[in-house]
Formats: C-alpha cells, sequence, structure tokens
C-alpha cells in the first residue's frame, strides 16, 4: 500500500510539472486551474497516506516542508529571481511529496537533508546554472564558423559584462530576429548625438522591455546598421529546471549535497 501511495504521488507531480514545463516553455504562461488541481489532489492523497501509514509519513514533516518550502518559494518570488508559477509549482510539490518517496524510489545517491522540494529547488539551480555550459560551447562555435570576433561593435564593454553574456547567452543570425519567438536580447541600440549607432550588451534584461528592445534591433537591421551576429538568451523557463530537478531528485537525490561530498571526500 505504501509503494502504490508513493508511485500515485510521483507520477502525479511529474505529469502536472511536465505539463507546465510545456506550457510555459510554448507560451510563457501557466494557468491557475493547473495549481488548483494538482494542489487538492496532492494534499488529499498525502493526507490519506498519512492517516493509513502515519509512521511512514508523520504530520510534522508535512507541516515543516510545506511551511518552509512556501517561504523560500514565496521569497524568491518577491525577489524577482522566481515567477510565479514557479512559486507554485514547489509549493504544490511540499503537498504531494514533503519528503522523499521510498519503496521503489531509492535515490542512487544520497541526500543533504530531508526536504525534498528544497532538494528539487537546488538541483533545479544546479542544471540551471549549467545551462551556461551549452552557451559557451555555443559561442565557441559561432566563432569557430564566423571567424569573427564575438564583440565586434562592443569593444567598450567591460570584460564582466562579456563574460555574463558568454555564460548567459549566444549569438544568432540578425535575420532570425523576427522569426524567433521567446527569445530575449542580450543588447541594445540607441541613437545618440555623439555615435550613430550605440549598441550596449544587457546584463538582466526586463521581460516589459524586451519588445522595444526587439524592434529597434529589427529597424537598425533594415537600416543596415546591423551586419553581424545579435547576443540573445532563450530565456527557458524555470520550470523545464525545476522538473528536471524533480525527476533528478528521484533517481540521484541531492546533487549539490553528492558533488560537494565527492570533492570533499579524503584522497
Amino acid at each position: 500500500m505504501h509503494v502504490a501511495f508513493d508511485i500515485a504521488r510521483v507520477g502525479l507531480s511529474l505529469v502536472f510539472l511536465a505539463y507546465a514545463s510545456w506550457s510555459d516553455l510554448k507560451t510563457r504562461e501557466v494557468g491557475n486551474i493547473v495549481w488548483a488541481i494538482f494542489a487538492p489532489i496532492a494534499l488529499i492523497l498525502t493526507f490519506i497516506q498519512i492517516l493509513l501509514l502515519p509512521d511512514a509519513l508523520p504530520i510534522p514533516t508535512l507541516v515543516i516542508s510545506f511551511a518552509i518550502t512556501s517561504v523560500v518559494s514565496i521569497a524568491l518570488f518577491y525577489a524577482g529571481a522566481f515567477g510565479g508559477a514557479d512559486a507554485k509549482a514547489l509549493i504544490c510539490l511540499a503537498l504531494a511529496l514533503p519528503s522523499h518517496p521510498t519503496g521503489l524510489f531509492q535515490p542512487w545517491m544520497s541526500f543533504g537533508y530531508s526536504l525534498f522540494p528544497i532538494t528539487v529547488l537546488t538541483n533545479a539551480v544546479l542544471l540551471a546554472a549549467s545551462s551556461a555550459i551549452y552557451a559557451l560551447l555555443r559561442n565557441c562555435l559561432w566563432k569557430f564558423r564566423a571567424g569573427q570576433s564575438l564583440f565586434n561593435g562592443f569593444e567598450e564593454e567591460s570584460p564582466g559584462r562579456k563574460v555574463l553574456a558568454l555564460l548567459s547567452g549566444y549569438k544568432i543570425n540578425a535575420k532570425k530576429l523576427e522569426s524567433m519567438n521567446h527569445i530575449f536580447p542580450l543588447e541594445d541600440i540607441q541613437e545618440t548625438d555623439t555615435r550613430e549607432n550605440n549598441r550596449s550588451l544587457l546584463v538582466f534584461p526586463k521581460d516589459e522591455d524586451r519588445q522595444p528592445i526587439i524592434d529597434r534591433l529589427i529597424k537598425a537591421r533594415h537600416e543596415g546598421k546591423l551586419q553581424s551576429g545579435i547576443w540573445i538568451t532563450p530565456g527557458l523557463p524555470m520550470l523545464i529546471f525545476i522538473t528536471g530537478g524533480f525527476i533528478a531528485a528521484i533517481f540521484f537525490g541531492d546533487l549539490i549535497w553528492n558533488l560537494l561530498s565527492l570533492l570533499l571526500l579524503p584522497s
């Protein structure tokens, strides 16, 4: 019976997270109906399991996990590091799986702590950070193929901004700008009195500035002012990494904890 409940809660979470990730990727929106359905079903399954198997899933574990996950998620949301759907996904996950499921779901590695939703969060952060490797490799490939500097027109930018651009985005052909959806420009172009074209790298692009910047870049391309590539970031939704962090937590445990354990083990 215990295994059946674990399978149900894991399956339920995976279905809703996968759908939410797909919706966020396609439309950059996740309807509140997703969480309005996910949360009560998750709570009912968890509560029934607590009633039938109180030793396997104590009530204090559910309360502590839900409270800490909610505080962390809401804090990240108001700090601007999280979207509303990301916070709701973790809160729902705290209702469905306040602690790591046992039985069939024994992770290959260990956990640093027992709060499963927080483990999912830290795994997601690590996976999101690893996307910098992809960006760096793609930029190296672009430089090799184009045979020119990655930062033509940005000679006055600081080394720090250039490094951030290398790790958080990559260059695309300027002609592709109009046909690509949900990308965020990592550069802007302005006309000034002293310089006809003033291109600058953007460190933290804001969603509300996206369309005006794209319009300026498209206008500059049509006027023949942009001949090289344009810096963009794909802006992958955090929900994709949360779903990846969930799968990693189920099968591998706490990725950061285990990486640190491997690095700190005496040789």
